[in-house]
């Protein structure tokens, strides 16, 4: 199954034409997109197939699932926010399946503790199915997750501040294997989309979390 994410940059970056292209040239079953406004709501009329759209609180910008193929409509998860004053709207996670495969598609927060944390509190919503949280992981350095394998691509996907180049487009997969993933060029937006091969393993050998984790930073997060 042919996987493509991508971080659309709002309103100032790819638009829905943009996007049709990149299914006209790529073909893939799943389009996950991140920072996906209204704008994006006619893109079955460009290129057929089925899109929801799942918008933010507070935001003009929100998550998208397109795939030619039918599938359910996506679930919302709401994920862990901070409790410190200023603290933005709670994000949330867009939960489908397509194929026997359980996709989250996330944009998760700019804070290290919070987004591991929004991590693991998807990763425990999805009950050990094959599944793939793919996305804008706003995360620098390794995540690491009890049972779930980093299998998206290893080049940068972003520059920060047009200067320094982060990987924070990301796939962790559980009980799938990977083919091929990479990274393609920049285009509009100021993410690359990043493409992936996914299958359902053959062995559905699964490694939990401990059991009675303590999470230690409960109290800093609702």
């Amino acid at each position: 199954m042919k996987v493509i994410s991508w971080n659309l940059l709002r309103l100032v970056g790819a638009a829905v034409e943009d996007v049709a292209t990149l299914i006209g040239a790529e073909k893939p079953d799943v389009l996950l997109m991140q920072e996906a406004t209204q704008h994006m709501d006619k893109l079955t009329t460009l290129v057929g197939g089925h899109f929801y759209r799942l918008s933010w609180l507070g935001r003009v910008h929100g998550l998208g699932i397109w795939s030619p193929h039918h599938f359910p409509r996506p679930t919302a998860l709401s994920l862990p926010a901070s409790r410190l004053p200023g603290r933005l709207p709670r994000r949330r996670a867009q939960i489908t399946q397509v194929a026997g495969i359980t996709f989250a598609n996330v944009h998760l927060s700019h804070g290290q503790l919070l987004n591991r944390r929004q991590l693991a509190h998807i990763a425990a919503t999805l009950h050990g199915k094959p599944s793939a949280i793919i996305g804008d992981y706003n995360a620098v350095g390794p995540v690491l997750l009890p049972g779930f394998v980093d299998v998206g691509p290893r080049e940068p996907t972003h520059l920060s501040g047009n200067v320094m180049p982060v990987r924070l487009d990301r796939c962790l997969a559980h009980n799938l294997s990977c083919r091929a993933a990479d990274a393609l060029d920049f285009g509009p937006s100021d993410h690359r989309p990043i493409r992936l091969d996914l299958r359902v393993a053959e062995s559905q050998a699964c490694v939990g979390p401990p059991p009675n984790r303590r999470d230690r930073l409960r109290r800093f997060y609702r």
